[in-house]
């Protein structure tokens, strides 16, 4: 039996938003007539799917990454009753549950497009 480990769950919602986001976003292009809003990603949609697909979820995934990067740096702090772990920790974690937040309106956005 496999137990899922703590520390990466928190980038496997990340990942599984930006897989989300990505798919309605494509769904919605293709199927729906719908456009990508966003002014860099807008050509690479209308020029190549795949493209669009292969960028953003390698986005997603150094994002995600990223994330688990910066928390072990963090767990190998000795001590973590400074100021700095204690700003360096609030930090990571309000840009997690930002992105999380962020994403989420993303995705039903999308899906208000595409029920429209």
């Amino acid at each position: 039996m496999y137990a899922i480990k703590t520390n990466v769950l928190p980038s496997f919602v990340l990942v599984l938003m930006g897989t989300m986001d990505c798919l309605t976003t494509v769904i919605g292009v293709i199927y729906f007539g719908a456009a990508e809003l966003n002014p860099v990603l807008s050509g690479v949609v209308h020029s190549s799917i795949f493209a669009f697909m292969t960028l953003k979820l390698t986005a997603t995934l150094c994002i995600a990454g990223t994330y688990i990067l910066a928390k072990k740096m963090l767990n190998k702090t000795t001590d973590k009753t400074t100021k700095s772990f204690r700003f360096s920790n609030i930090f990571v974690k309000s840009a997690y549950a930002g992105l999380v937040v962020f994403l989420l309106m993303v995705v039903a956005n999308n899906l208000v497009v595409m029920l429209a």
